[in-house]
């Protein structure tokens, strides 16, 4: 991301968006800090989390300059979760979601993480939260089957399963969604796999049909093409076994469900009004003088 595209997604994030002068001045306050110190540091998160943040970890410092770098999917999950659900985090890279299901939360969380470097410091983070009890961990990939993929190691929060095209990969373990968790039941899933979401659905199709699920959160951007694969194919299928895409204001708390397929962030809900009532009666979040 260029550096005014930068600027332009931090002052206009919604946390930021009454006190755009902070922003700035927190964005060139971490770029001075980590040019001096390019060491990792334990940032705090949320009032009741930490994370490990360092020079160059994209999605870590996006919390550092926004508070919480993807605000609704984030609040979403925050004011929907309580302390006996499951939450399933499918590309968890260095944690983000599964500390915020764990730690501010309380929720159980099984995270899923195939890069051996990023898993590493997602370990870090469980550690410095003190929720290793809270926390199942997989160094693995999550698809369509079970053996071993190529995977790229060295693009932060892009990492994905490789194609020809790729190098500088390594190879990983990767398992199906539906063999790991056979025994379980999650009540929200999240799936960032960079394009690779239609093979983990197609190996969750079990987990998906489980009543505990109440709510999916994926990322559909696009990015599937690499693999030949039509992202609408994902939408069809969720809209088959009841799960609507919805849009969510983490200020008002208002939930809507939304028709058309779009490419961005979604999340689908399937028990509307068991969703609604959980997001109404969360607790409060607060970050940057915003309380929500």
């Amino acid at each position: 991301m260029s550096l005014i595209k930068t600027i332009m997604f931090i002052i206009n994030h919604p946390l930021n968006k009454r006190n755009k002068r902070k922003s700035i001045i927190r964005y060139l306050k971490w770029q001075i800090n980590s040019y001096l110190n390019p060491y990792k540091i334990i940032y705090p998160f949320t009032e009741r989390s930490y994370l490990i943040v360092a020079k160059g970890m994209t999605g870590a410092t996006g919390n550092v300059y926004c508070g919480l770098h993807e605000f609704i999917e984030m609040s979403f999950l925050l004011h929907f979760l309580r302390q006996d659900d499951l939450f399933v985090d499918i590309g968890a890279n260095i944690g983000s979601y599964t500390i915020l299901a764990s730690a501010h939360v309380g929720a159980k969380t099984i995270s899923f993480e195939p890069v051996p470097e990023t898993f590493s410091i997602l370990l870090q983070n469980i550690a410095i939260n003190n929720v290793f009890n809270k926390v199942t961990t997989y160094n693995l990939a999550v698809g369509n089957t079970n053996g071993v993929i190529n995977f790229t190691k060295d693009h932060d929060t892009m990492n994905h399963a490789a194609i020809s095209s790729d190098s500088n990969v390594i190879e990983v373990k990767i398992c199906k969604c539906d063999d790991i968790l056979k025994n379980q039941n999650p009540t929200l899933l999240k799936i960032d796999v960079e394009g690779y979401e239609t093979e983990v659905i197609n190996g969750a199709f079990e987990t998906l049909k489980k009543e505990s699920l109440k709510a999916i959160i994926i990322e559909l951007n696009g990015s599937g093409n690499r693999y030949g694969c039509d992202e609408k194919n994902i939408h069809e299928k969720l809209l088959a076994i009841g799960f609507y895409p919805s849009i969510y204001n983490p200020f008002t708390r208002q939930l809507k469900k939304i028709e058309p397929f779009k490419m961005q962030n979604t999340i689908y809900i399937r028990d509307f009004n068991f969703v609604n009532m959980r997001l109404l009666s969360g607790d409060k979040i607060n970050i940057f003088n915003n309380s929500f």
